[in-house]
């Protein structure tokens, strides 16, 4: 007679952590960017030179979203791949010990913003050209801009100069995109996952061993992003500026063209929304990847 087995035996999950990572890091790009948009779209305008009112005001906040379904999940799943993988890496054990240590997720967030921005700089470009209705060829016109006026307006741009040119147009701003999203990463994640660890702690007492809900997720998501967004928004001011501009400009010449013109405040404009987008973001982004990574681990 054969010993039932389903008793004695344990789930083994059939997914690897790399596949996991890079699921769960999908679900939770397009999760966050869907829900979230007409938010960023505020925020982009209210810090376009033009401002609020003459970069659309309140209308069609949707306007640019297109942009979003072919880079959000990609860039979203290259971040966590590359986060839980260098997190996982025996450099870190060597060096850093603990992978659920801040100074383990500083590096690795660093690294996965480093290798998601390659996607998210492209997407930036078009996404807010799109939502400050500029630069994309159809300023002034009844139906205003659209991602695929933006990228039509970019690729026509290398009848001038060139393929080169193209691609510089699509990465301007990658050098302040990194400058900005490695000191914000730096912040959020060890606070993210100090907060969770605190709350099952909490919950549960510290040798559990267990994970946090997709809900703890959220709430610690949301407090970790409102004080990194609060932190980094002036880097924000000018990485939009130097993505709206019309011709090249440097960060540095950007930043004494904003004191210089407009007072140092306005590299504050947009910190409202901001903080209330990223707040929020942090809640549905996290709190996705939480559930999601929790769910398929089940798998």
């Amino acid at each position: 007679m054969d010993t039932p087995q389903s008793a004695t035996t344990t789930h083994t999950p059939s997914l690897s952590p790399f596949a996991r990572a890079l699921l769960a890091g999908a679900v939770a790009g397009l999760t966050v960017d869907l829900t979230l948009f007409p938010l960023d779209t505020l925020k982009t305008r209210l810090q376009s030179s033009s401002g609020l009112l003459r970069s659309g005001g309140f209308r069609n906040l949707y306007r640019g979203i297109g942009s979003v379904f072919l880079g959000s999940a990609p860039g979203a799943a290259l971040f966590f791949v590359s986060y839980e993988s260098v997190k996982s890496s025996s450099i870190i054990h060597q060096h850093v010990g603990d992978r659920d240590s801040g100074a383990a997720s500083m590096i690795a967030g660093a690294v996965g913003e480093v290798a998601a921005c390659t996607v998210r700089v492209p997407v930036e470009v078009v996404k807010q050209r799109a939502q400050a209705m500029v630069h994309t060829g159809v300023e002034g016109s009844k139906k205003g801009s659209s991602s695929l006026a933006a990228v039509k307006y970019v690729i026509g741009l290398g009848k001038d100069r060139g393929v080169t040119g193209v691609w510089r147009e699509l990465y301007r701003g990658y050098g302040i995109t990194i400058m900005r999203e490695i000191p914000f990463t730096i912040i959020q994640f060890p606070l993210w996952e100090g907060l969770k660890r605190w709350v099952v702690e909490w919950r549960d007492g510290a040798r559990s061993g267990r994970r946090a809900t997709g809900a703890e997720g959220a709430v610690c998501g949301s407090v970790a992003g409102g004080v990194a967004a609060a932190l980094t928004t002036p880097l924000d001011v000018l990485k939009t500026r130097v993505m709206l501009s019309e011709k090249s400009i440097s960060v540095a010449a950007m930043l004494g063209k904003i004191i210089r013109e407009e007072g140092p405040r306005r590299l504050l404009s947009g910190i409202g929304p901001r903080v209330m987008w990223i707040s929020a973001g942090g809640a549905v982004f996290l709190g996705a990847y939480t559930g999601a990574a929790n769910a398929l681990s089940e798998l």
